[in-house]
């Protein structure tokens, strides 16, 4: 088997597989069609099965130095009545570490680190060149093309490659939510580390960071392609009412700093994450919506699993076979909890089911849900087997 790949998209799933074959010994190109590498986002909530494929991949402890962990905080209603407390610390028991928040540029800073800077190959587009084989792939408009012995799609949720590897698949469709969010732009006086406010048909939510900043975000429920002249005057005339400190953090945030994106989802499954010698990683291959904050883990869940794979199997088709198997289940697995998450939380708009889903919430006892966070959050990494060992 050789050892070269190119992968497509320098998110943090593309980074996280570069940092991953690079630690089996392969060679590896990114290529990105942004021309600056700097994943612009808000903020990222890392828990313990994403830290621990940070760990394998080598930049783990890098990450929880730059990180905050969320130690305390739940979900509350408009007013401020609590509906459920995070615990933190039981988390922290069960699984070695809590929920840590990072600004989403800073993680993906730390992958773009752990790299050589001829890694990445940025501001050029990338197709695949079936012609020449299913390793290769065409970049920018002229006739470069880079064969290698693997290609790694992870180019998002309008992936290209996905497109093409399954014409008839529908694609992501919009899941009834859009998402307005931001990082506050100087330090905010925060009682909790992390908290999610459901109202009738909107969320809104914080992630403190070790700066004393905080990302928030806001979830309505609209059609897509809804947009606000003046986002941040349609949230405070929105939430103006609802408790401290969500005005405050409003008012922290610069108008240029908000970012408005629709929710969208794979909702129809693939029926494989790999075709020849191309891999769909991350939202190419499962994109989910933000519900359970899972999206960044599972990509790098991904990018693990798959330089395992490479590394003991004796061929790409074998290794390719052995990904598929391992994460198409679970990822799947986890997409449809997102989504169902989603319909018991901002989605709701009615008095009843919102006023039901509250009273179920309150009577939950803390280690009941905690249990049902460790299905996704308790996942051990396969071990890389690197060529210094």
């Amino acid at each position: 088997m050789g050892n070269t790949a190119v992968i497509v998209g320098g998110g943090i799933g593309g980074l996280a597989a570069a940092v991953g074959l690079r630690r089996i010994g392969w060679e590896v190109r990114v290529v990105e069609r942004a021309s600056v590498l700097d994943d612009a986002g808000a903020g990222i909530s890392l828990a313990a099965n994403g830290l621990r494929a940070l760990d394998e991949l080598g930049v783990g402890k890098a990450v929880r130095e730059a990180a905050r962990g969320q130690y305390n905080g739940g979900t509350r209603t408009p007013r401020g009545r609590w509906l459920a407390r995070m615990d933190g610390a039981a988390l922290e028991e069960a699984v070695g570490t809590p929920i840590m928040g990072i600004p989403r540029a800073t993680l993906h800073r730390l992958l773009r680190d752990a790299l050589p800077a001829e890694t990445l190959l940025i501001g050029a587009e990338a197709t695949p060149v079936q012609e020449t084989g299913p390793g290769a792939v065409r970049v920018g408009r002229g006739d470069m093309i880079l064969e290698a012995d693997l290609v790694v799609a992870a180019d998002g949720i309008g992936s290209r490659f996905r497109g093409r590897l399954f014409p008839s698949h529908p694609g992501p469709v919009h899941n009834g939510s859009t998402v307005l969010r931001a990082i506050t732009e100087q330090a905010v006086d925060l009682r909790t580390d992390f908290e999610l406010t459901w109202g009738r048909g909107a969320e809104f939510g914080h992630i403190a960071f070790l700066d004393g900043r905080a990302e928030w975000h806001a979830v309505l429920s609209l059609p897509a392609g809804t947009r606000f002249a003046d986002p941040l005057a349609e949230l405070r005339r929105r939430f103006h009412d609802w408790h401290d400190p969500i005005p405050a953090l409003l008012d922290a945030t610069r108008t240029d700093a908000v970012l408005h994106h629709d929710v969208n989802e794979l909702r129809t499954p693939l029926p494989s994450y790999a075709v020849g010698r191309i891999a769909l990683l991350g939202d190419a291959a499962h994109a989910m919506t933000p519900n359970l904050g899972q999206g960044a883990c599972q990509a790098m869940e991904d990018a693990v699993v798959l330089a395992a794979a490479l590394a003991a199997e004796p061929s790409v088709d074998a290794a390719l076979t052995r990904y598929d198997a391992e994460r198409r289940p679970r990822s799947q697995a986890v997409a449809r909890a997102a989504r169902q998450a989603g319909r018991m939380g901002q989605q709701l708009s009615r008095p009843l089911p919102v006023a039901l889903r509250n009273t179920v919430m309150r009577l939950t006892p803390s280690r009941a849900a905690v249990r049902m966070i460790l299905r996704h959050h308790d996942w051990a990494p396969p071990e890389l087997s690197r060529p210094d060992r």
